[in-house]
């Protein structure tokens, strides 16, 4: 019987992701931590979902 668990390495980058770091005022930081407390996600995950939809209703003002 095998008892170990095999976790394979993987090469930064090579999820498809790109890793990215973001600063933040304090308080919004405070704010997304609450947010995502209340889901079953991480921090990442809900930046991503949020930025997501975002994006889809963003636009840009022509000044």
């Amino acid at each position: 019987m095998n008892n170990k668990i095999i976790v394979p390495k993987s090469k930064r980058g090579e999820d498809g992701y790109k890793v990215t770091s973001v600063r933040m005022p304090q308080e919004l930081a405070e704010k997304l931590d609450k947010f995502t407390a209340q889901t079953d996600l991480s921090r990442n995950e809900v930046i991503v979902t949020l930025l997501t939809q975002a994006l889809e209703i963003a636009e840009i003002e022509d000044k």
